[in-house]
């Protein structure tokens, strides 16, 4: 009988280890795990979609070619493998632009140290922000060139990635003289270029979030 009692113990303790096992199993598969989205061009507010682009899926930010405060030729070969905090401003702007540039310094120096994240901010007015007027600029507001890049270019091209790829302005354009794009849009992209975030550069509650976002898409 005692023999029977044994058996008996072992297989209940049996039992109840799988029992154990397999609720700790559910678990995981029926908890979500955090993460963030990665938008299409149909999850975002229509307004900021260029039409050519709305129907697309998959979407990745477009190739570029720029210069940055250095004199440097950029393009989207030289972010490859990087998270990417994208904005758009202008160096004569005296409204949202410099709670923008300041925000996204405390986004810089959160990350100084982190060479796998690129600040990019593109001038809107790139004739007049030439290199050297983004280089006075980057000195005047502590950017520094090994984190953040101050983008100037032809404007049709900057325009074009402002609506067709980063999708930061509400308005249409061709990128023509009379065109012109103002937004407080942050734009979060990941290392594989796919677009993770839209914050508001001018509320440092929605910095503050954006921070928390790429120290997520950072992490192991």
């Amino acid at each position: 009988m005692s023999n029977a009692r044994s058996g008996f113990r072992r297989a209940a303790i049996a039992y109840i280890g799988i029992a154990a096992i397999a609720i700790g199993i559910g678990a995981v598969l029926l908890t979500p795990e955090p993460g963030l989205p990665v938008y299409q061009p149909s999850d975002l507010n229509p307004a900021l979609v260029d039409p050519s682009v709305l129907g697309h899926e998959d979407h990745r930010i477009l190739p570029f070619t720029l210069l940055n405060q250095l004199g440097d030729t950029v393009r989207e070969t030289d972010v490859s493998g990087q998270v990417l905090v994208v904005d758009f401003f202008f160096t004569r702007c005296a409204t949202i632009c410099p709670m923008l540039t300041s925000n996204m310094k405390r986004v810089q120096d959160r990350m100084l140290a982190d060479d796998r994240v690129r600040l990019m901010s593109h001038s809107v007015t790139p004739v007049a922000d030439s290199v050297t007027v983004l280089a006075a600029y980057a000195e005047a507001n502590g950017v520094v060139s090994d984190r953040w890049w101050l983008l100037t270019g032809e404007k049709a091209d900057i325009y074009r990635l402002a609506r067709k790829s980063y999708f930061a302005a509400l308005d249409e354009g061709d990128g023509g003289f009379q065109d012109f794009v103002h937004t407080e849009n942050i734009v979060l992209v990941d290392t594989l270029g796919r677009l993770r975030g839209f914050y508001d550069g001018t509320d440092l509650d929605e910095v503050n979030a954006l921070v928390r976002d790429l120290e997520f898409l950072l992490s192991p």
